[in-house]
């Protein structure tokens, strides 16, 4: 699989709503994806540490 932009935007979406608690608009998605893969240096976001990626996540919750 390639994974691009698009799919890490997907990866995003996916599991934000998958918790359940929140929609993906509660966020800033492209804040998210920006920042994780900067600090991955990949698009394949399966691969990132879950700790890593909701810790990010947090911090582009919207208030």
């Amino acid at each position: 699989m390639v994974h691009t932009v698009e799919t890490a935007t997907a990866y995003v979406i996916e599991a934000l709503e998958a918790k359940g608690t929140a929609s993906h608009e509660d966020f800033d998605v492209p804040g998210i994806v920006t920042a994780t893969h900067s600090l991955s240096g990949t698009w394949d976001f399966h691969v990132v540490d879950q700790g890593r990626f909701w810790g990010i996540a947090a911090t582009f919750l919207r208030l």
